[in-house]
């Protein structure tokens, strides 16, 4: 039986299966309609998704210690929605010009850009600025959420995570295996390591993007930190050689047996728990994880014997392994009408104190400074907040910005691709098919 994730950690998928929702239908409700008139909130209400307890509990530790003037003047008030009807319920308040003053961002970025495009997001960059605490939010990430929202600082990065792989120390040692600094170095591993009967890597199949993650980590390592926005921008395909030349390199991974039995069949909690008790050596997996790592009730083989690597460099590309994957998670934003000098008052205290409050308390790394000394859990967790720290240039995901109905495509058919019932060029057809559709 595989060990679940706290109901706080499971939402750092969120971002990752995107949503469904239909922007045509959203566009129909509230298009046109603007912001509306500015309304002074009575409660700092906040709309959040009820898989998600690490944001309400924390900003209720905030309202009780280091934000209590500001939860005096406009007291904090938390509603909640399965996420799987979140994209909904914005459509729904959004039609009625009736946004809570703080709500979860859509499971997908073209929402939110909906949103503001109809002038009911608040347009964060200027607002933090006035306020004084732009500064307060780690550049790595501002670059990210921009990548993501077109330009625009459209949410707060209560979350912030960079990507690569997690690898066990122990098994490393014992097969005389250093850190893999090339992707041929990386696959040489794993051959060496299905010789000794050990798993290479652990993954989901059945959720697809930890294994579209390889896909495009090897475009940005082999084309550069552009080479799917030059997809959605039209100037290359997915099926152009040197795009499907990727998805050919991942699924030569599954044709050689490296993700295992039923990698198609593997969900999320078994491919952590695979590799948290040291059925597997090596674990794709943003920073997130490291609250799993961290949690020895999870981590049989301890959090000292996990490492983390960059996704390592393709000989002669033309990207940096200092060139992290990154997303935001499940962004929160805040609706434009009601951004008073109370709401002001909340966000400047949010800025300046939830990062260290969220990482003493729940082990989350965040997109906000840390302003007070906070003792890590292990040295894993002082890596990946070091690496967020020093990072400056981060990258997307495979389906960043990808329609929804092409990130599903892409997402379904991920575990095809590794065992061979779909060629590569035909995954990449496939998925630029949908995105000809959108």
């Amino acid at each position: 039986m595989s060990l679940r994730m706290p109901r706080g950690r499971r939402t750092r998928l969120s971002l990752f299966i995107a949503g469904t929702a239909s922007l045509a239908l959203f566009a129909t409700a509230c298009g046109g309609s603007g912001g509306g008139p500015s309304a002074a909130p009575d409660n700092f209400d906040y709309l959040s998704v009820t898989e998600n307890t690490t944001v309400k509990t924390a900003l209720t530790t905030l309202s009780k210690g280091a934000c209590k003037p500001a939860n005096d003047a406009l007291p904090l008030k938390v509603e909640t929605v399965p996420q799987a009807s979140l994209d909904q319920k914005l459509q729904l308040l959004a039609g009625q010009n009736a946004l809570p003053v703080q709500f979860a961002a859509g499971n997908a970025p073209a929402l939110t850009q909906q949103l503001a495009k109809s002038g009911k997001v608040a347009d964060l960059e200027p607002k933090l600025e006035e306020l004084g605490v732009l500064d307060q939010l780690e550049p790595a990430a501002v670059s990210t959420i921009k990548a993501l929202y077109g330009g625009k600082l459209e949410v707060l990065p209560y979350e912030y995570n960079i990507e690569g792989i997690f690898y066990n120390k122990k098994i490393f040692a014992d097969n005389g295996l250093a850190v893999p600094g090339t992707w041929d170095e990386l696959v040489s591993a794993a051959a060496k390591l299905k010789s000794k009967d050990v798993q290479p890597f652990s993954a989901s199949g059945q959720q697809g993007w930890p294994l579209t993650r390889l896909i495009s980590d090897y475009l940005f390592r082999s084309l550069g930190p552009d080479a799917l926005r030059r997809v959605a921008d039209g100037q290359a395909k997915l099926t152009d050689p040197e795009y499907v030349k990727a998805a050919d390199e991942v699924a030569a991974l599954g044709k050689k047996g490296y993700f295992g039995k039923g990698v198609g069949s593997i969900d999320y909690d078994t491919a952590m728990n695979q590799f948290l008790s040291g059925k597997a050596a090596m674990f794709y997996m943003g920073s997130w994880a490291l609250a799993n790592i961290s949690d020895p009730e999870q981590n049989k083989v301890g959090a000292a014997n996990v490492g983390f690597m960059p996704f390592p460099a393709v000989a002669g590309g033309k990207g940096s392994v200092d060139q992290y994957p990154s997303n935001v998670g499940l962004g929160i934003t805040l609706a434009a009408k009601s951004f008073d000098k109370k709401t002001g008052a909340w966000v400047s205290c949010i800025t300046e104190n939830y990062g260290a409050t969220a990482l003493k308390d729940h082990g989350t790394i965040t997109g906000f400074k840390v302003n007070t000394e906070v003792k890590d859990a292990n040295a894993v967790t002082t890596q990946v907040r070091d690496t967020v720290s020093s990072s400056r240039q981060n990258v997307l995901w495979f389906e960043a910005l990808f329609s929804t109905k092409a990130t599903t495509i892409s997402q379904t058919n991920a575990a095809s691709l590794v065992s061979g019932s779909m060629s590569p060029q035909q995954f990449m057809q496939t998925v630029q098919d949908a995105l000809a559709a959108q």
